[in-house]
């Protein structure tokens, strides 16, 4: 074995304990350890202002989207800095890039991206492509998402046996929603690190979003990032927000066990007022909320003003929840707003006088935004169901119709609200049209049939008795049960109907009389038809007596 001098052997120390450094901080930036992550790079840069390293992953830090406050602010002032004193070097070009897309200056930072590719060495390029492709990847807004993911596969030529490269590519398709891609690269991931809980906890997500169904598929993924490592706190987080509406016992649990091993920041002050919301304590949730912000000194988990919101609409405060909506809308990362946030401000805005045209566009945003099929259809009943309370029966039906468009297995009730609806908002051809469907689906169902004549009837402004053949299917599913007073309220109305038609557009009043016997064989105390039946025998008499006269007058 060739010995080496002290001095070798110091530098080489020192090259390790580094690496290391660098993998520690960037280990807590992974487990979402922010501040931890900051206080090693901040530390190794305070012993070396020029570690380029250190000050690309402290701006990392500050701009990563998980954290309760992005510092955009911080990371670019770090980023100038450490460019103005190497201003060649490719991180720091691509931290700037960074920023520009964040500030949608796109066309500067995909120059300040190639520039930094075509000026590196072939034996860097694999982690500047995975710069690059962060870059485009984990800012909320501006980055060229495919852009990023086709850097990144360059990187996996180069470096093809480097999990964070893979689980980079697969993040990046978990934001395009492409499960299929996404989890090809995690497993990837998996494949190189079988201890790589970030993979292990993205396709749990990826599952979890195809359903309930798959609960035991994902809680498998999420059981298996616990025990690659047990210090990953993402995913103690998310079973928490899992079990949050579902088992409070569970979620304090997880709640506990994610606070173990996370830093003690705004999101955990959070997490613990939301703990409050769930056990329906909701003006202790104010308080806490509150309290959590004003220990923030302004850098607070924006969460904490949609939690207030949820917890005043809950106490019927509907102008304090829209405030308090209104300031987490403005300062939240948009890509950790939720369906279920749009839904329930909607909702809120429902309840406010004037605000109805905005609260529907809130809930097309739950709709768009949401990955269940179930939620959407909800979130679409919800609305129809706030129209219909206001009598704006128009709209409401055009809400429940979406319905049918948003559910493959709509059924009679489904059918019945959506059609009706349009009834009651005048939208006649669009109730037709609904009940048409009703009596394709379900052709031995009295209530299509006797609906939809109800909307043809009211098309026929010329009484040309449009609606008879509905008003006859009506009659004969009536005919063919023995319990005739079990829809009695639909039968009278079709027979009432025929004694009209007979008489006014036919002329012919024996069927009319026929057809108004009927409905004093159901309702012998039926007033109408009494009526009917006088007027209706005075006619026969009547026309009896016109038919007797020519008779008489050969007589003589």
């Amino acid at each position: 074995m060739k010995k080496i001098g002290l001095v070798a052997s110091l530098i080489l120390m020192g090259n390790v304990l580094f690496a290391q450094s660098i993998k520690e901080g960037k280990q807590f930036l992974n487990r979402e350890r922010y501040e931890s992550a900051e206080a090693v790079f901040q530390k190794l840069l305070a012993s070396d202002p020029n570690n380029i390293e250190a000050a690309y992953w402290l701006g990392q830090t500050y701009l990563d989207n998980d954290r309760a406050y992005i510092d955009t602010a911080a990371a670019k002032a770090l980023y100038q800095k450490t460019l103005q004193a190497n201003p060649n070097n490719a991180l720091m070009m691509i931290g700037m890039g960074e920023i520009n897309l964040m500030e949608g200056n796109k066309d500067a930072a995909r120059n300040q991206f190639e520039t930094a590719i075509n000026n590196t060495k072939k034996r860097e390029l694999p982690d500047i492509l995975y710069a690059v492709g962060r870059a485009n990847i984990e800012p909320n807004k501006g980055g060229d998402i495919m852009y990023g993911i086709q850097k990144l596969q360059q990187a996996t030529e180069r470096d093809k046996k480097n999990p964070e490269i893979y689980n980079e590519i697969g993040y990046g398709y978990w934001k395009l929603h492409d499960g299929a891609n996404a989890t090809i690269n995690f497993q990837t991931a998996l494949s190189l690190d079988p201890a790589d809980a970030m993979a292990s906890f993205f396709i749990g997500r990826i599952y979890e979003t195809q359903g309930y169904g798959q609960e035991p598929i994902y809680m498998r993924y999420y059981q298996d990032a616990m025990r690659e490592d047990p210090n990953y706190a993402p995913v103690y987080y998310w079973l928490y927000t899992y079990y949050y509406n579902r088992d409070v016992n569970k979620a304090a649990e997880y709640l506990n066990k994610y606070i173990a091993v996370a830093d003690n920041d705004s999101k955990n002050c959070y997490a613990k007022a939301a703990l409050l919301f769930v056990s329906k304590k909701y003006e202790q949730t104010i308080t806490q909320a509150d309290g959590c912000i004003d220990s923030a000194a302004g850098k607070s988990d924006p969460n904490l003003y949609g939690l207030k919101g949820y917890a005043y609409d809950k106490l019927g405060d509907s102008l304090k929840a829209k405030e308090s909506f209104d300031k987490f809308f403005a300062v939240a990362n948009p890509e950790k707003i939720g369906p279920n946030d749009y839904k329930t401000y909607g909702q809120i805005l429902f309840k406010i006088p004037g605000q109805e045209a905005e609260a529907v566009s809130y809930i097309n945003k739950a709709i768009d935004l949401d990955t269940l099929v179930a939620n959407k259809i909800q979130y679409a009943k919800d609305v129809a169901q706030n129209l219909a309370n206001q009598k704006k029966y128009a709209e409401a039906g055009q809400w429940y119709t979406r319905v049918l468009s948003l559910d493959s297995n709509y059924g009679k009730t489904d059918l019945f609200y959506a059609g009706y609806d349009d009834f009651l908002g005048g939208d006649y051809p669009a109730s037709d049209s609904v009940f048409k469907i009703y009596q394709q689906k379900y052709p031995d169902d009295v209530y299509g049939w006797f609906l939809g004549a109800h909307a043809v009837e009211a098309m026929d402004t010329a009484e040309t008795g449009k609606a008879k053949p509905l008003y006859e299917k009506v009659i004969e599913i009536g005919d063919s049960i023995q319990n005739k007073d079990s829809i009695k309220d639909k039968l009278i109305p079709a027979y009432r109907f025929m004694v009209a038609y007979y008489y006014n557009i036919k002329h012919q009043t024996d069927s009319a009389i026929v057809y108004n016997d009927k409905i004093l064989g159901l309702d012998p105390t039926d007033a109408t038809a009494l009526k009917t039946k006088d007027a209706l025998d005075t006619v026969v008499k009547q026309q009896k007596e016109a038919a007797d006269k020519p008779s008489a007058t050969k007589k003589k």
